[in-house]
């Protein structure tokens, strides 16, 4: 039983589009569109919102997240609405990023409460990550990526959940750049491809487990 997710947009084109790329992140979490008219016009429907978030609500809550004002206030309403309002929550995040960061949460087993965090963080600037509580020794390893698309999508959103409630601070360096390795989308942004070698470094109580997790998942080329 994992967190559904509704995306509530003025565009039915762009709830879907988010809604298709957040749903290859996270192929067991429930993450429906609710945009546009119901005659196909710009703007935001009540009564599709209700339902999405009905449909979406699998018994660990839904995770709303919507693209202007005025939608926010159209999920807020369809929120107050249900039977327990305590059920789902709309959060201010930024629209792809939020939904993809909060879909592979879900997919990771997190409560509403941290499904939601992590949409909302994932607007945050880089370097305001929070760093695991126990420093513990830190611990470091290199790797070549031999999958067809290196840290694409997929691959990074495999490698986030493969760490994910470790007591483990993790980062991803290629040459100059460096990503939180909690965060699909900055993997992405690191562009590491097929023969990139990457390093990885690890602190935390749980480094070692977070390390050599990233490890058995690239020796099967980030097959589940």
């Amino acid at each position: 039983m994992r967190v559904g997710l509704v995306v509530v947009s003025h565009s039915a084109r762009l709830a879907e589009g988010v809604v298709e790329l957040a749903a290859q992140m996270a192929p067991d979490v429930t993450v429906l569109a609710a945009g546009g008219l119901p005659e196909g016009g710009i703007g935001t429907d009540y009564d599709s919102v209700v339902a999405a978030v009905q449909r979406a609500d699998a018994g660990a809550g839904v995770v709303l997240l919507y693209d202007l004002g005025s939608a926010q206030m159209t999920a807020e309403l369809a929120v107050e609405s249900l039977a327990d309002p305590g059920a789902a929550v709309v959060v201010d995040a930024p629209l792809v990023e939020g939904a993809v960061a909060a879909t592979v949460a879900a997919q990771g087993g997190a409560d509403r409460a941290a499904v939601a965090e992590a949409a909302a963080s994932a607007g945050a600037p880089p370097g305001t990550e929070t760093a695991a509580q126990d420093a513990g020794a830190a611990q470091s390893t290199t790797l070549t990526l031999r999958n067809d698309v290196g840290l694409h999508a997929r691959p990074a959103a495999l490698l986030v959940r493969s760490i994910a409630g470790l007591d483990a601070d993790v980062r991803i360096r290629l040459g100059e750049d460096e990503a939180d390795g909690h965060s699909v989308l900055a993997l992405m942004s690191l562009a590491a491809r097929k023969d990139d070698t990457i390093e990885i470094s690890a602190t935390g109580s749980q480094a070692g487990e977070a390390i050599r997790r990233i490890e058995a998942l690239a020796e099967r080329d980030f097959d589940e």
